[in-house]
């Protein structure tokens, strides 16, 4: 996805866990955070704490979504993903993604990968990989501030 580019449509999720979300409930009112991660992948596990203290800090400004990206047929099993979820308290929406429909519309090839939406919706920010919360955060507050002077 480029720089500027419109958020893809929440559409062909296997399930939703944490209850279901659209892209029209995340334009107009705050930024969004859309991170992909997987149940096979350590460093996801590793940044969650991270994301987490993230999610909560910024929850009256932000939405927070998740993405679980399959690596393997072994990562769609739904039972595991909650299970997993639940063991690193993922209580932001997520969307299991076992038939790769939103990831093929982001067109993301890593977890963990974090896409910054503005307000409208068009993709102002992203990274992948492990580290890296302070480029996160900083660019987050930028989308932020820039709200703020509207």
């Amino acid at each position: 996805m480029k720089l500027r580019s419109e958020m893809p449509e929440l559409n062909g999720a296997t399930k939703w866990l944490n209850g279901e979300v659209k892209k029209a409930d995340l334009i107009g009112d705050k930024p969004t955070l859309i991170h992909f991660w997987s149940v096979s992948c350590g460093l996801c596990k590793e940044a969650m704490p991270n994301v987490n203290e993230f999610r909560d800090e910024y929850k009256d400004k932000l939405n927070v979504v998740a993405v679980h990206m399959p690596r393997s047929e072994k990562d769609t099993d739904i039972d595991t993903i909650t299970k997993v979820a639940e063991e690193h308290d993922i209580t932001q929406p997520i969307f299991i993604d076992n038939e790769m429909k939103l990831t093929d519309a982001f067109e993301n090839q890593y977890v963990p990968a974090y896409y910054v939406f503005d307000r409208e919706g068009k993709l102002r920010h992203f990274q992948a990989g492990g580290g890296g919360m302070k480029m996160l955060t900083k660019r987050v507050n930028r989308v932020l501030d820039e709200g703020e002077k509207e």
